[in-house]
């Protein structure tokens, strides 16, 4: 029987660059048997709209082509159903596809696995920020990258990747580490000044910076790392061996594990925390994992 997909589609993904792939695994995806109904939203709140109502109509699965922030905006569809979530990146950054072994680099290979629709359970994590309320599948951060964050979304000029260097070489003349106090599962609690605090559910965020290198999407764990308060030209030095993981050697640096993590701050003005890449919304925020939340294909 032919798979039914619905194919969730970010137009500016890369640019507008994205879309022209879209296409040919359309293409890909139809000669392999499946039937598609394409979702393009004319903003995210639409899209979430057009794609939970898709998945009322019970797919065979919701397929994300984009990169992070649309798979994020996916998990909110399908988390809790038995609608499985195909993704096909074609974003900036593809952690969360990477993390789960979806193929990154080659929109027809990522195809052929929506084709093959075998399927596995993983968590996501459900976070609150005051009343909002909303899962992620990948990395949570708080701290100096989520200002650069900040301060990327709010500049016009680079485009691209361009955008967030500049953000953070002006972040950096003003950042200051911050008070933080974590509570992990409602009884340990860490009141530390730290550069940056991430809870993930996979390894990596950011276009391919693995921050918990150790994190498992399927083991009904978080990964909570802080990195301590350190002299920024000593932050420099550590931050680019995020890309190989081998910042855990540093002495600033701290993992621990958790079901259930409450963030705050002493100073809370202005500081914000982002999933998947998208905003959440100003500390304090609580994530909690929910074990199989998610039905992938991989």
């Amino acid at each position: 029987m032919s798979p039914q997909l619905a194919v969730l589609v970010n137009p500016a993904a890369r640019g507008g660059r994205a879309l022209r792939q879209l296409e040919p695994v359309a293409r890909r995806l139809r000669a392999g048997g499946a039937e598609l109904s394409v979702i393009v939203g004319s903003d995210a709140a639409d899209a979430l709209e057009r794609a939970c109502t898709a998945v009322a109509e019970r797919p065979d699965a919701l397929v994300a082509f984009g990169g992070d922030g649309l798979v994020h905006l996916a998990v909110q569809a399908v988390a809790g159903t038995d609608v499985p979530l195909g993704i096909i990146p074609a974003g900036t950054g593809n952690d969360i596809a990477a993390a789960l072994g979806v193929p990154c680099k080659d929109p027809m290979a990522a195809a052929r696995v929506v084709l093959r629709m075998k399927s596995r359970l993983v968590d996501a994590a459900r976070v609150r920020a005051g009343r909002a309320e909303e899962l992620f599948a990948g990395v949570l951060c708080c701290g100096f990258d989520s200002r650069v964050n900040e301060r990327a979304n709010r500049l016009t000029w680079p485009a691209g990747s361009a955008r967030y260097v500049v953000a953070m070489v002006e972040e950096l003349r003003s950042f200051r580490p911050v008070p933080f106090r974590l509570v992990l599962d409602d009884d340990e609690v860490i009141e530390q000044e730290a550069m940056l605090v991430a809870v993930a559910n996979t390894r990596s965020y950011g276009g391919g910076m693995r921050v918990c290198p150790d994190a498992q999407p399927d083991d009904g764990l978080l990964d909570v790392l802080t990195v301590g308060a350190l002299p920024k030209s000593e932050f420099l030095r550590v931050f680019p061996s995020v890309y190989r993981g081998t910042h855990l050697g540093h002495p600033a640096v701290s993992v621990r594990r958790a079901r259930k993590v409450r963030l705050e701050a002493a100073d809370p003005d202005g500081l914000v925390a982002y999933a998947d890449g998208e905003r959440v919304g100003p500390v304090p925020v609580e994530c909690e994992v929910r074990p199989g939340a998610l039905r992938v294909l991989v």
